[in-house]
């Protein structure tokens, strides 16, 4: 069953973030993600190899996510205890001004579809969530393959227009500021 413009489900876990200088832990729950779009990025595990170059991709997009009044998470299946000590020690991971999340318990990875049972971690997915707490976009895939962020702030701004602007969709390529379509009958095999 797709994800797609379903509700996220209730969750609570504790996260590590570092603002300003100061690392605390905080209290994370579907509550915290309704009132502003989210983007939640599921990666494997702490220390690995391709994770710290999505956070530093991640760290380096994040002006622009909190410019569309976004917040960013990242998910692992960790403690919050092990990402302060991976925010500390990665000049990568160190870049990240927005929660590291752990879902020790994977609560949050089986709710989202991206656990692998056999190996406690998580798939690399990606999810953009409206302000409501709905699910506006998924994508999953294999653990080798790194994301690219500026295809995530592409499809959020995709998402943010489209919910404020009703009745009009996106087409293929689409960026902020491009023509957009409203479908109608007389589009119909002109496209």
């Amino acid at each position: 069953m797709s994800l797609i413009n379903t509700q996220v489900q209730p969750f609570k876990t504790t996260a590590f973030v570092n603002r300003n200088g100061k690392g605390e832990f905080i209290d994370l729950t579907e509550a915290d993600l309704k009132g502003k779009w989210s983007v939640l990025i599921f990666m494997p595990a702490a220390f690995t190899f391709n994770c710290p170059t999505e956070i530093e991709d991640a760290a380096e997009h994040y002006a622009e996510f909190q410019k569309a009044g976004t917040e960013v998470y990242i998910v692992t299946t960790d403690t919050h205890f092990s990402h302060k000590v991976w925010h500390e020690t990665s000049p990568a991971v160190g870049k990240a001004k927005f929660p590291l999340v752990g879902d020790p318990t994977h609560q949050l990875t089986n709710a989202f579809g991206v656990h692998i049972p056999e190996e406690g971690l998580a798939l690399r997915g990606t999810f953009v969530i409206n302000p409501d707490g709905i699910i506006k976009t998924a994508e999953i895939h294999s653990n080798e393959i790194a994301r690219d962020v500026k295809e995530t702030v592409r499809k959020l701004k995709a998402a943010q227009y489209t919910a404020a602007n009703p009745g009009q969709v996106c087409p293929a390529k689409w960026n902020e500021g491009a023509k957009t379509l409203a479908p109608s009958l007389d589009l119909v095999g002109k496209i």
